[in-house]
C-alpha cells in the first residue's frame, strides 16, 4: 500500500490512466461515423416542430395589406423592448382620425421567443414562423421591419408547414 504513494507508484498511476485514455480514444476512432450533409440534404431529413418559434413576420393578404393597426400592444408586451412601432394619426375619407401603421420595427438579435407580443394581439397581426436559420454574420441586419417585408419567404421549403415527417431513429445520411 506504501507503494502507491511513493514516486514510482505515482508514475504508474499516470501511464495506467494514459493508457486507458488512449484506448477510449483509438476505439472511437474505429467506430464508423454517421455525418449528415446539413446545407446539402435538409430537404430530406429536415423535421421542425411547427410550434417552434423561430422569427416574428406579419402576414400581408395578397394585395399587399397587413391586419396591423399600431395599438402598440405588442410593443407594450415586449419584455426586453425588442418591437418599436412607429404610427402617425391620419384622416380618413369621413373625416375621422385614424391611426395608421408608419413602421414597424423588430430585433430578432433581443427577440426572447416567449410570444407575449403574439397572444396580446387583438388582429392576430403577427406570429411566429418556425424557420430557424436566422444566423447572419452582421448584428445590424437582424433588425428587421415586417410592415415592409411583402411576402415572408423562408429559407427552407415546408418550414411553415412543420417539415418533413419525422421518423424516429431513422437519418437519411444519403445525397
Amino acid at each position: 500500500m506504501e507503494n502507491n504513494n511513493s514516486y514510482f507508484g505515482g508514475a504508474v498511476k499516470g501511464v495506467k490512466s494514459l493508457l486507458t485514455g488512449l484506448g477510449v480514444t483509438m476505439k472511437e476512432y474505429f467506430i464508423p461515423k454517421v455525418t449528415e450533409q446539413y446545407p446539402e440534404n435538409r430537404k430530406t431529413t429536415l423535421h421542425v416542430s411547427e410550434r417552434h418559434r423561430g422569427r416574428l413576420v406579419m402576414p400581408h393578404d395578397a394585395e399587399g395589406n397587413h391586419k396591423c393597426i399600431a395599438c402598440t400592444l405588442c410593443e407594450k408586451a415586449c419584455p426586453n423592448g425588442t418591437i418599436k412601432i412607429t404610427a402617425e394619426m391620419r384622416e380618413t375619407e369621413d373625416g375621422k382620425k385614424k391611426k395608421f401603421l408608419t413602421d414597424y420595427q423588430y430585433d430578432l438579435g433581443d427577440c426572447m421567443f416567449c410570444q407575449l407580443c403574439v397572444n396580446v394581439c387583438p388582429q392576430d397581426a403577427i406570429k411566429f414562423t418556425n424557420d430557424f436559420e436566422n444566423s447572419t454574420f452582421e448584428r445590424g441586419s437582424l433588425v428587421l421591419h415586417l410592415d415592409k417585408e411583402l411576402q415572408y419567404e423562408s429559407s427552407l421549403p415546408n418550414i411553415i408547414d412543420g417539415g418533413a415527417p419525422i421518423e424516429i431513429g431513422k437519418w437519411n445520411t444519403k445525397k
